[in-house]
């Protein structure tokens, strides 16, 4: 047992170790060679528009829920659904909207990106662009962890909003709670703080899936099948890692009144 264990952590070692050095080379070509503007455009329409309907969606539907699990447990405790929309907005904006957003688009749009460059990896394409005197880092991971660092943030955005929108629908049609109480109760409460306590881990939050599927990607061995398992272990490394991570975060944000 012993054993295994040392094996499993030492495995995560190295896979930390290698990122880190990915990381650091990125680091690197930033400062020492021309950003390859083409690439992040593509990449960021790619992870950040072609990702936007399903991430809206998700954060619409999440709201409705949030509104009327919330209202009715007020409505049941208080006898009246009061502060909804404060209930969702908070929620939405310090919380499940970071983490949603970038849950789905780890499943999304970083499994797309470990795949393909998975498949560059196992059919020598990465080996190939050395040859060429190309550095894959520059080319291919740069361009894709600044592309989830711009998209990650904005879709957040545009996903809280959509939470509030699916919040209020069901405050004023189920709960029968008129729109201006909902607004009202939206804009009390919440601070500049707030929404950069949200910002700040949807930034932490696309680092690190920019990170993990990238470095799953350029390490993948083994053909078909190192593909299929670097794809799948990237989209659960990322989601586990967000969910732990966001705990971290939300510790230390509150201990700096963020």
């Amino acid at each position: 047992m012993f054993t295994a264990i040392g094996k499993m952590v030492d495995n995560w070692m190295g896979q930390v170790g290698g990122a880190t050095n990915m990381v650091r080379s990125c680091l690197y070509w930033l400062g020492h060679a021309r950003f390859e503007f083409k690439q992040f455009i593509q990449q960021s329409v790619t992870i950040g528009v072609d990702s936007f309907s399903v991430t809206a969606m998700t954060s619409l539907f999440t709201g409705m829920v949030l509104a009327l699990q919330g209202g009715n447990t007020i409505g049941n405790i208080f006898g009246d659904p009061i502060y909804v929309g404060t209930l969702v907005t908070f929620s939405l904006i310090r919380e499940l909207g970071p983490v949603l957003t970038a849950v789905v688009i780890s499943g999304r749009a970083g499994a797309a990106v470990t795949a393909h460059i998975g498949t560059m990896a196992v059919t020598e394409q990465l080996d190939a662009l050395y040859t060429l005197g190309t550095n894959p880092t520059r080319y291919l991971v740069l361009p894709r962890m600044a592309a989830f660092l711009f998209s990650v943030p904005l879709l957040t955005a545009f996903s809280n909003l959509f939470g509030v929108f699916g919040g209020y629908l069901v405050a004023v049609h189920a709960l029968g709670i008129p729109g201006e109480v909902y607004m009202t109760d939206v804009t009390a409460f919440m601070g500049v703080k707030d929404f950069m306590h949200g910002f700040l881990k949807s930034f932490v939050f696309g680092f690190l899936v920019a990170t993990v599927c990238c470095y799953k990607g350029v390490s993948t061995r083994g053909g078909a099948e190192g593909v299929g398992k670097s794809t799948t272990g990237a989209v659960v490394t990322c989601i586990v890692m967000i969910l732990v991570l966001d705990y971290f975060l939300t510790a230390i944000l509150t201990a700096f009144k963020i």
